[in-house]
């Protein structure tokens, strides 16, 4: 019994110091890493893309896109309220001169961006189409979407 009484305590003790800890350090910092070995085939890290020569693509609903998409990018979502035609009209246009595609999501979760890459790869347009593991999050972190500052 005074085994139990004295793990209570340490317990305790350690709650109330990482309570203190967080009060005055703030939460910890979950900042999204990408290990190129443990991507799937067709995932790319945001340090692998190159600045220029690339047709980004947004596959997160209109709403979003418009509050914090990628400067440049186009809009290609699941929705089926939306116009899939205009979507792949498009991206035959942006795509015939810029072969190298990148589509991103939400998150690292966010399966939407599977689909929408698996879309443009049936138009058989010859692009390179990749999935950008992180999605929006690693772009928001990079500070390279509409009030986002790097290291966020």
């Amino acid at each position: 019994m005074k085994a139990i009484v004295q793990m209570a305590g340490i317990a305790t003790l350690a709650l109330a110091a990482a309570g203190v800890t967080w009060a005055i350090k703030g939460p910890p910092a979950r900042v999204l890493r990408c290990e190129p070995s443990q991507l799937k085939p067709d995932e790319v890290c945001l340090e692998q893309v190159p600045s220029e020569g690339v047709v980004w693509v947004d596959a997160r609903p209109r709403k979003d896109w418009v509050a914090n998409g990628l400067e440049g990018s186009m809009l290609w979502n699941i929705d089926p309220a939306e116009d899939m035609q205009a979507f792949e009209a498009e991206a035959v246009t942006r795509i015939a001169s810029t072969p190298r595609v990148v589509v991103y999501c939400g998150d690292e979760n966010c399966g939407v961006s599977r689909q929408v890459a698996e879309r443009i790869r049936k138009l058989d347009l010859g692009a390179e189409v990749s999935v950008l593991h992180g999605g929006w999050r690693s772009l928001n972190e990079a500070g390279r979407v509409k009030g986002s500052s790097p290291g966020r």
